[in-house]
Order: C-alpha cells, then sequence, then structure tokens
C-alpha cells in the first residue's frame, strides 16, 4: 500500500521561559502569524514540543521547553483505511479500527494497528512508538487508546480500572431481545481450544460483569448497549449467547447468524481521566451505520 507523505517540514523553534499556554505562548512569541493561521498549524500537527507534536491549545508549557513551530503550510496527516485518528497529544493516542485489523501483531507481518501507528510516528519524525494498553478483538471496530511511552503505559495499565470510567459497546444480537435491560455475571475461563466459556459458580476463571440496555428490536434482530465493569476476553460475546441472543457474525459464539457479514459488535463510548493531566477526556464514534439500518 504506498502512501505519500510531505517531505519533513522546516522548523523554527522558540525557548519557553515562562510557564503559559501553549496558544498565549505562540501568540506572544511567533511573529507576523494570524490566531487563526496558529491555530490551524496546533490542528494540523505542525507544533512540536520537546520534539513531539502536541494538538492541544492549552497544553501547559513549563521553563526550559523548546517549541518548534513548521514554516510549511502543510502537515503529515494521518491516511489509513484501517484505522482513524481520533485524538493526539504527547502521551496518548485515541483510534478507531475498522474490522478486519488486529491491535497489535500476531504471527508474520499480520495487519495490526500498533504497526500502523509506529509507521506513522516515524514518519511525521515523532521519537515513540505506540504501547498497547487495551485491545479489541481483529473483527471488533471502535475506540482504543495506545501510550506513546513507557511510563504513560504503565500508569494505563496499573490505575486502569480507576482511569476508565465508562467504556460501552454497540452490538446487533441474533433475534428479539425479551429484557429491556439487566445485567450478567459469571466466571469465564479459557478450554484447551481457547474458547472462553461461562460458569455460573466460581470454576477458576476470572468474575465476568456485563450490564446490557436494549436500544431498538424487530422479531430477528435487537440492537444492545453494553457497558462493562470488568473487561475479560470475548467478554460480551460469551455473554450475548449466554442470553440466547448471540453477537451477529459470530463465528466462534454466534448461530449462524449473519446479516451483514461482520462481526456486529462496535466500541462505541471510551471514557478515562489523562494518565498524567488528569483531565476528563471522553470519545464517541456513531453506531456503525449498517448496524441501523438493519433497525430502520
Amino acid at each position: 500500500m504506498k502512501r505519500n507523505f510531505n517531505q519533513a517540514p522546516e522548523y523554527d523553534h522558540y525557548a519557553v521561559a515562562k510557564e503559559t499556554p501553549l496558544l498565549e505562548f505562540l501568540l506572544q512569541t511567533v511573529q507576523g502569524q494570524s490566531k487563526t493561521k496558529i491555530k490551524a498549524t496546533l490542528k494540523g500537527r505542525g507544533i512540536k514540543v520537546d520534539g513531539k507534536c502536541v494538538t492541544q491549545f492549552d497544553f501547559l508549557l513549563r521553563p526550559g521547553m523548546k517549541v518548534s513551530v513548521s514554516k510549511s503550510k502543510r502537515n503529515m496527516t494521518f491516511k489509513n483505511r484501517f484505522v482513524k485518528l481520533v485524538y493526539e497529544d504527547r502521551y496518548l493516542v485515541v483510534v478507531e479500527k475498522e474490522p478486519g485489523i488486529l491491535s497489535m501483531a500476531a504471527g508474520h507481518s499480520s495487519l495490526n494497528v500498533k504497526s500502523v501507528l509506529d509507521d506513522y510516528f516515524r514518519k511525521s519524525q515523532q521519537r515513540c512508538r505506540a504501547h498497547v494498553v487495551h485491545r479489541l478483538d481483529r473483527d471488533t471496530s471502535g475506540l482504543l487508546i495506545y501510550a506513546k511511552d513507557m511510563e504513560t503505559e504503565q500508569i494505563l495499565e496499573h490505575e486502569w480500572h480507576d482511569i476508565v470510567y465508562d467504556r460501552r459497546y454497540v452490538a446487533v444480537v441474533s433475534g428479539e431481545m425479551e429484557q429491556d435491560g439487566g445485567t450478567i455475571a459469571n466466571w469465564l475461563k479459557d478450554n484447551k481450544a481457547y474458547v472462553t466459556y461461562s460458569s455460573p459458580v466460581d470454576n477458576g476463571g476470572k468474575y465476568a460483569v456485563t450490564h446490557f440496555h436494549t436500544l431498538a428490536r424487530t422479531t430477528e434482530h435487537s440492537l444492545v448497549e453494553f457497558k462493562l465493569d470488568t473487561g475479560r476476553k470475548n467478554q460480551i460475546r460469551v455473554h450475548a449467547a449466554d442470553m440466547g441472543h448471540p453477537v451477529c457474525g459470530d463465528v466462534k459464539y454466534g448461530n449462524g447468524d449473519d446479516p451483514i457479514h461482520r462481526l456486529c459488535l462496535h466500541a462505541f463510548l471510551l471514557c478515562f481521566y489523562h494518565p498524567v493531566t488528569h483531565e476528563r477526556m471522553e470519545f464517541q464514534t456513531p453506531i456503525p451505520t449498517s448496524f441501523r439500518l438493519l433497525f430502520k
């Protein structure tokens, strides 16, 4: 897959003398540029702080930091048919992935989000790599966080349950849901074939809690929102099957019902406290059109 990237842009460099929000610093320091132009450069990924690209207007600069401002009008934009860049700062990125791409490499030359991001960081001259924090199955679409350094990755990994305060998925399940909502909880464990199965009593596996809310239904299918208290492997897919309404297009736990020829599971909501700045970060993507069309 060939992609054309602009040549590396030239930069003007500035030293920070006192604590100032980034946009304020740029307006005071960069001569001969309007506020609109400076904002466009920020948004267009043309500002670096200590060598890392920053797009937040209110990023707090501290004395001794170095700010680099691109001289070129166009900066490299991220383009990939499997991955959409939703948010980026110097510590992390939030992406939305399409079905069919792994979260990280498995085996030889597999298409995966981590390598797409690493390629992008290299070509945009960012000295960092994508660190995997959590995963989505290959055929599940939706929102993911990747850390850009080990420190941020460690904070996210060790404090995940305190940092992430809302995570929701939407799924098309087979059949007409009887209940408007409820909670399913049991123990999940893999068998020797790596298929996850559930048990109502402790089977030495991991306890898993899923809340569900029915959004729409027909006689054939239901559109259901799932909220996780725990993030176990294949949790929603197993719990949906346990309810007698497996996720459509699920070859592992499903019943053969495959109305749109894909696993009908999408991670649409991700809310967390930034691991470094502690601000609330809330991201939401639309319910996939192909899901909605089944409930016209």
